[in-house]
């Protein structure tokens, strides 16, 4: 049998993974549209900090350890059409500038998503960067270490952006972030987002929220951005306003895909074309506490489904357990961490729902340098099974939402969880964890 993968990074190549342990005979090739194979661009940020002082590091294996277990991989190679009724695709060798067909007995979409860059004035001017891939990694990562860049402008307050100003902060510039909407992280709830805030601005982070970037200005170089209510100075601007599904090749065939192009597929991860399979950023997703498909581009998510589709691929009928949208971020001397419904999810589906929001220390006063943990627990009234929970701390909030996530896939209730024998000691957690504290808050 020959599967084709369409995209060799975190879906793709854990599908590709498994088809060869579980059927060494299986053809596989698998085409990718960069340089690089299977690295974690979550650690992009880190890496242009300098945290990470090299990009190999991101890698998780490299492209001769997975032509040695005899994946074949066609790097610089971009699939532009798809042809279902005749089994077969069109390459474009970009290397080359060439076009070719190739046949599949089985396809698997794993492309991921593309950066959204506005139609700007001035965008295209030198010092205007996106940070989606690798190789935009490495781009800025040489582009900041000149002394001539000092103003840093980034355009969205989302994950990326919000790393990114981070390591701006760490890199010494003078930086501001200018976001459309009224606040910074939407993922998370404004109790936690305003905390988030006010360090951002404690650590010299210029925050224009409500604001619309109208114009970049410059000449050979970008000079600064223009805003419905003002101009700034930038001698570098990143763009970090959003990501979509990069699936503009299906379009045409009778592939069905959501209204922002993500390819709509079951828990096995099938399309609405037989023999075609999507996974990872390009696709939608079962939520397991939403029980619907979303969109929700992790790349946790996206291992294990490209897990499940490798075996499925190869005719089994493994079905996803679902996400919980799980997600943590770094911002500067505070963590965040969600798990499962925010509020806005609860109203929109109608949910009689409660929340309660605690403050309570990571361990006891009694052990040196206690520091302050803010839970949100989201819940459903009648049952009091927990829906969501979010944090914001210097320390211990991540995993501590990790414990919360395991009781909402596994549907407890708040008293369960409040009862629950975690560890205990002064170094570590109070014989009544934040965990309990906030969970015994639910009456």
């Amino acid at each position: 049998m020959k599967i084709i993968i369409i995209g060799g990074v975190a879906a793709g190549m854990s599908a590709a993974s498994k088809i060869k342990r579980t059927d060494p005979d299986a053809e596989v090739i698998v085409y990718e549209k960069g340089r690089f194979l299977s690295y974690g661009a979550c650690g992009l940020p880190y890496y242009v900090s300098g945290a990470n002082d090299d990009y190999r590091k991101m890698i998780a294996r490299t492209r001769e350890q997975f032509e040695q277990a005899g994946i074949h991989t066609r790097l610089r190679h971009e699939v532009i059409k798809l042809v279902p009724e005749s089994k077969r695709i069109m390459v474009k060798d970009l290397e080359k500038n060439k076009v070719f067909l190739d046949h599949y007995d089985k396809l698997m979409i794993a492309t991921g998503t593309v950066p959204v860059v506005p139609p700007l004035p001035g965008k295209e001017l030198p010092g205007v960067h996106v940070l989606k891939t690798l190789e935009d990694g490495i781009a800025l990562k040489e582009k900041i270490t000149s002394p001539d860049i000092q103003d840093v402008v980034i355009v969205g307050g989302g994950y990326i952006g919000i790393e990114v100003a981070e390591a701006m902060v760490e890199l010494g510039k003078r930086v501001r972030v200018v976001e459309l909407g009224d606040r910074i992280l939407k993922t998370f709830d404004q109790e936690l987002t305003d905390i988030a805030s006010q360090e951002l601005l404690a650590k010299g982070v210029s925050l224009n929220t409500g604001e619309k970037v109208e114009e970049i200005t410059g000449t050979d170089r970008v000079s600064g951005i223009c805003t419905d209510k003002g101009t700034y100075p930038a001698d570098l601007v990143i763009l970090s306003v959003g990501v979509k599904p990069a699936t503009g090749f299906v379009k045409g065939t009778d592939i069905r895909v959501a209204r922002n192009g993500a390819v709509i597929i079951d828990r096995e991860m099938r399309t609405s074309v037989e023999d075609i399979y999507a996974a990872g950023d390009c696709a939608e997703v079962y939520s397991r506490v939403m029980e619907e498909n979303t969109y929700i581009p992790l790349g946790t998510t996206a291992n294990k489904c490209g897990r499940i589709t490798g075996v499925n691929l190869l005719g089994k009928h493994e079905k996803f357990i679902g996400t919980l949208g799980s997600a943590a971020i770094k911002v500067l001397g505070l963590e965040l961490g969600r798990t499962g419904m925010a509020e806005e999810d609860a109203k929109r589906l109608a949910i009689d729902y409660g929340t309660v929001w605690v403050s309570a220390a990571d361990h006891p006063k009694y052990y040196p340098d206690p520091t302050p943990i803010h839970l949100k627990l989201i819940y459903e009234k009648r049952t009091g099974v927990l829906l969501g929970a979010q944090g914001i701390g210097e320390k211990g909030v991540v995993l501590r939402i990790d414990i919360l996530a395991v009781a909402i896939h596994n549907r407890m209730t708040a008293a369960e969880m409040g009862m629950v024998d975690l560890c205990y000691a002064p170094p570590f957690a109070g014989v009544w964890d934040a965990v309990h504290i906030a969970c015994n808050a639910i009456k």
